[in-house]
């Protein structure tokens, strides 16, 4: 009889697995569901123009996430246009026939005072310098900070989308950013690979708002801004 029923346990223990430790394994279908489970990670995303063209580069290989955090947009009515353009675009990709995953949007806090804050004394520097440093700064530890509180394995940035971005002051910055967090920063160039004229067709393909300016009061005085 105890010959029988230690039987009828090892053939239980063949079908589900069991670990050496006693616990159980997971079965093929459970093997094969966590090799379809994708990385996760954060993207901020400046826009809804220039995170088009990322969703679809990364949406592949991750499981997506957007984190629209731009307190530099201190006019209000902008702002609301540019979160509506975000939020489209979101829509417009996640019903796309050719979207490789469907993506998150998360809406970070609104705090124009914080930019201008920030950007105190470095009013008349000009594009491109150390206030843009500043407001880099400040956007991506925001989503790394909301990265390291939610467990994403990685962040990144739709800013180097734009030719007008200094690509590698945004991967310094998302290095030491990653540093201090514990996590990776993905520092990829977005505009390479013909990222840039890929936002804009995508954009216009989903009928998306593009601004004539970065953000900030600043910028939309500066040439090129």
């Amino acid at each position: 009889m105890r010959n029988k029923t230690e039987n009828r346990a090892r053939s239980t223990d063949a079908r589900i697995g069991v670990r050496d430790d006693g616990e159980r394994m997971p079965n093929l279908a459970e093997m094969r569901e966590t090799e379809k489970r994708k990385p996760g990670i954060l993207v901020h995303s400046c826009c809804g123009p220039c995170s088009v063209a990322v969703m679809e580069r990364l949406s592949g290989e991750y499981d997506v996430t957007l984190f629209f955090f731009n307190p530099n947009i201190t006019d209000g009515e902008e702002y609301e246009k540019r979160l509506r353009a975000q939020r489209t675009a979101v829509e417009k990709f996640n019903a796309w026939e050719y979207a490789s995953g469907r993506v998150t949007l998360v809406v970070g806090p609104y705090e124009p005072e914080r930019f201008l804050a920030r950007a105190r004394g470095l009013e008349a520097a000009p594009e491109g310098g150390a206030r843009c440093a500043r407001c880099f700064e400040m956007r991506l530890e925001k989503t790394a900070e909301y990265a390291a509180l939610y467990s994403f394995e990685r962040f990144t940035t739709t800013l180097s989308v734009s030719p007008h971005k200094d690509y590698s002051l945004l991967a310094k910055i998302g290095a030491g950013l990653a540093l201090r967090y514990g996590m990776r920063f993905l520092a990829d160039d977005f505009k390479k690979r013909a990222g840039y004229e890929r936002s804009v067709a995508l954009s216009k393909a989903f009928g998306l708002y593009r601004q004539t300016y970065c953000g900030c009061p600043f910028s939309r005085r500066a040439p090129g801004g």
